[in-house]
């Protein structure tokens, strides 16, 4: 008992630090937005100066030596190349950021209308890149499968992002996992799918990792229950998760899982109208 206790108290301290967390990366988020969008608006304008200046070397080429206009096409060449790369990588920055602000500003159980596939993208792979942070040496192959043209669904964002980052983190730690017993033999997988089918939504996660033993499925909705070690769980992730997906959305969560090949979780959501 005093065992279960001390276990119990351990969760909640990890609980009240995530927490924390959350709270200090939306600041951080908020605060990096405005210099991102410095660096963005100046590059825009940079490259407009650029159109500028090819605009007077061309009312001068007369003066210019055919090698010298040769040369500056081709450093105003690479120049717009290098702002346009800069544009696109700090747009998808923001992508980011605005994910993480919808997190932590999303009005409790407001269901709006959102882009899934982009919901669901950005966390997968927010995911990937948190793991490659703690584990030294990680790297999978992420197959993605999103229907296109797909229309913006009712959904609450905040809690279907934590759902899929759930998903999407147990995947990860479990191929990890699981690389770590079978060394370079073993290619960690983990595909995605996103599609609409006869009014439902479909959410699909599907690893090739350590799979579930038959205790695991049982309790696998529990409590606190978890089988990462102490410190590395809550033990609160996939009951969360499927209290979003049953309860907020009216939809269900299932899984199939091998032990030693695999698990694959479904998200079906009945879509509301707007």
């Amino acid at each position: 008992m005093e065992k279960q206790i001390d276990t119990l108290q351990q969760q909640l301290k990890q609980q009240e630090k995530l927490a924390s967390l959350g709270m200090l990366s939306a600041g951080i988020a908020h605060e990096i937005q405005n210099p991102l969008n410095f660096v963005i608006n100046f590059s825009k304008m940079s490259d407009k100066l650029l159109k500028d200046l090819m605009e007077i070397v061309e009312d001068n080429e007369d003066n210019l030596s055919e090698d010298d206009r040769e040369e500056v096409e081709d450093i105003v060449a690479d120049l717009k190349e290098n702002m346009a790369k800069i544009v696109e990588h700090g747009e998808r920055a923001i992508s980011i950021i605005q994910g993480i602000l919808l997190v932590s500003r999303g009005k409790e159980n407001e269901f709006v209308p959102a882009d899934v596939v982009h919901i669901v993208k950005e966390y997968v792979w927010l995911s990937y890149h948190a793991m490659r942070a703690n584990y030294k040496n990680f790297n999978i192959s992420i197959h993605e499968d999103y229907q296109e043209n797909l229309p913006q669904i009712m959904v609450i964002p905040q809690d279907l992002s934590r759902a899929v980052l759930n998903l999407m983190n147990n995947s990860c730690y479990t191929v990890w996992k699981k690389s770590q017993r079978l060394g370079e033999d073993f290619k960690p997988e983990i595909s995605v799918k996103v599609a609409e089918t006869n009014g439902e939504l479909h959410i699909s996660i599907a690893d090739n990792g350590e799979g579930m033993t038959e205790e695991v499925k049982q309790r696998l909705y529990e409590n606190f229950f978890t089988t990462k070690p102490a410190g590395q769980g809550t033990g609160l992730g996939m009951a969360i998760t499927r209290d979003i997906i049953e309860n907020k959305h009216n939809g269900s969560l299932t899984f199939e899982s091998t032990e030693g090949q695999g698990t694959i979780f479904y998200i079906t959501i009945p879509i509301k109208k707007s």
